[in-house]
């Protein structure tokens, strides 16, 4: 293999790599602010776990950031409850923090045993 195929191979598994995180923390993000819209609408639970699925969804299939916040207003806005775009834009963001929090943390844990692993058999 040539020195030029190696780099080729690195920076396609490094990008394949960067696009499973991105698709995580998003997949997070959404069931947290999900989750939130849910308890701000008082939901029951199984009506709140087809609402976090319905929202989850739209990872798989793509929706704006916008058309989200526009979807959970329009749902408050229904319920009649505080519905502000900078509310609801506020706890997204907050959302997407403690998304990428999240995944940091599994991704170190994930690792960690491999390390661990390795110095329990020296």
């Amino acid at each position: 293999m040539t020195l030029f195929d190696e780099r080729e191979r690195a920076f396609e598994n490094l990008f394949a790599h960067e696009e499973e995180l991105r698709f995580r923390v998003l997949a997070r993000r959404n069931d947290l602010f999900a989750r939130w819209a849910a308890e701000q609408l008082e939901l029951r639970r199984s009506e709140r776990q087809a609402y976090v699925r319905s929202i989850v969804h739209g990872v798989v299939q793509p929706q704006s950031d916008q058309a989200l916040i526009e979807r959970v207003r329009a749902d408050f806005v229904a319920d009649g409850i505080d519905a502000s775009e900078e509310r609801i834009r506020a706890a997204l963001m907050a959302a997407a923090m403690q998304a990428a929090r999240q995944v940091r943390g599994e991704i170190r844990a994930e690792a960690e045993p491999v390390t661990e692993t390795a110095e329990a058999s020296k």
